[in-house]
């Protein structure tokens, strides 16, 4: 089928999730952050995905932004940082985060060939229409959807149903986008066409699926949607 609607994880895919610690590493007052706001960002988004998959398995369901803080509390405890402003600052700066460089242009060529774009993410509502302004491409996406209308987080098949029901389009027309391994794996076997931009060079998750295509980053999405 032709793919119409591309859809799109939010965080680490269209948002830099490292920003946050590297623009508040640079400040003159956080001169305790500067040396480890590497570890930091890298503990805090690895604590951010495993609280959100131990919620998923136990049923215990809070939203993205608790999730988020707790994981913060601990990669800043396991930094040796005791900075209640900082953490604040550092939240603040993740409900503001920038998108890669390349997603305006790449979310406006997919409008332009007559595609249907979103983002379907673990993030709350609030948080994720802060990122989407603060990156400027509210113009360019056809729906934000959380999954928070469902309560629970992905890699559940109930957040992969959000699209079909949304848009009214099967499986093999949507084209899903992630740079999270696990999260394209589990969308391949849901039936969607996927898409893995594999920023850091990571190996393939082990899993019962893998991603239909390998990327580097976002730019070639326009081209893929033509040609699966």
């Amino acid at each position: 089928m032709t793919i119409t609607t591309c859809v799109f994880d939010a965080y680490g895919t269209l948002f830099d999730v490292a920003a946050a610690a590297r623009e508040a590493a640079g400040k003159p007052e956080n001169t305790a952050l500067a040396p480890v706001w590497q570890a930091l960002a890298r503990d805090w988004r690895q604590k951010q995905l495993q609280y959100s998959w131990l919620r998923a398995v136990s049923g215990d369901h809070t939203d993205f932004w608790q999730v988020t803080g707790d994981a913060l509390d601990w990669a800043m405890e396991a930094s040796g940082l005791d900075d209640p402003s900082l953490r604040d600052r550092l939240m603040d700066l993740y409900f503001h985060l920038s998108a890669y460089p390349e997603v305006p242009a790449i979310l406006a060529q997919l409008k332009a060939d007559g595609r249907t774009t979103a983002i379907l993410s673990n993030g709350e509502p609030k948080m994720l229409a802060g990122a989407v302004d603060s990156a400027g491409i509210g113009a360019h996406l056809d729906a934000v959807l959380s999954v928070e209308d469902v309560g629970v987080y992905k890699p559940h098949r109930t957040v992969y149903d959000m699209v079909g029901a949304r848009f009214g389009c099967a499986p093999s027309e949507v084209l899903f986008v992630s740079s999270n391994g696990w999260d394209a794996a589990h969308a391949t076997g849901y039936g969607f066409v996927t898409a893995w931009v594999n920023r850091a060079g990571d190996p393939v998750d082990r899993l019962d699926w893998r991603p239909d295509h390998f990327l580097a980053d976002l730019s070639g999405i326009p081209t893929l949607a033509k040609e699966a």
